[in-house]
């Protein structure tokens, strides 16, 4: 196993009065897939927006290469390295594909254009709609304009919540095979995802919160052979 790039200790999230997060520790190794599966309520999307920022922890700490980014602003997690593709793709429906990806770059001064070019590798089909409105794409292809958003920060970890969520079980691969062929261009990714199956296939290491605690961990072949897995999210 690599070196944990982002290394989770103890961490516990509140919303007002309720605990979403209680006290969960988690390693995410440099270069590997890693995935948080569990029922709706679980816990998972709370972890990944406190690691980005956009909630503030009640305690532990969040290491990123070594460093405490615990309570820092989204700006500057962005800045260091992490990015979040957030549930329900949150694009801009009005501004064109290529504008939305520009925004994904809103931290950089330098030249766009090698980056632009590597997204349009991975999804040709945001080079052929480049200057399509957001709103008028299908759910597959908003899903990758937000993926490719969140690359053009040039991440060192991209986190996504639940990439399949409302998607037809072809394009479902299609955003897979993505996430596979980023990984394998040598980002970090930390997944959320309702589909437990796609996502232990696709994981080296898989997580199972409930109730915002940590039930299970293993390899993603692992926790498909485990039966209480299999019955409580494989339907097996």
């Amino acid at each position: 196993m690599s070196e944990p790039i982002l290394k989770i200790s103890d961490l516990k999230v509140n919303y007002g009065g309720i605990e979403a997060v209680k006290g969960i520790s988690f390693e995410v190794p440099q270069g590997e897939i890693v995935t948080l599966i569990g029922a709706n309520g679980a816990g998972k999307s709370s972890t990944l927006r406190s690691i980005a920022g956009l909630v503030k922890p009640r305690s532990g700490e969040i290491g990123f290469q070594g460093e405490s980014i615990t309570g820092k602003s989204p700006n500057y997690i962005v800045s260091k390295g992490i990015t979040l593709v957030p549930e329900g793709r949150r694009i801009f429906p009005d501004l064109s594909v290529v504008e939305n990806l520009r925004i994904g770059a809103y931290l950089r001064s330098d030249d766009l254009s090698d980056d632009l070019n590597w997204v349009y590798d991975l999804f040709p089909r945001l080079k052929e709609r480049s200057w399509q409105a957001g709103g008028t794409l299908s759910g597959g292809e908003q899903q990758m304009l937000a993926v490719g958003r969140a690359l053009m920060s040039r991440p060192k970890v991209i986190m996504m919540d639940e990439p399949s969520l409302g998607l037809a079980p072809l394009v479902v691969k299609g955003i897979f095979d993505i996430i596979k062929e980023i990984n394998k261009q040598g980002v970090t990714v930390l997944l959320i995802e309702q589909n437990a199956n796609m996502a232990l296939k696709t994981a080296n290491t898989g997580y199972v919160l409930e109730t915002g605690r940590i039930t299970l961990a293993g390899t993603g072949r692992e926790l498909l052979a485990n039966e209480s897995v299999k019955a409580a999210y494989l339907g097996t």
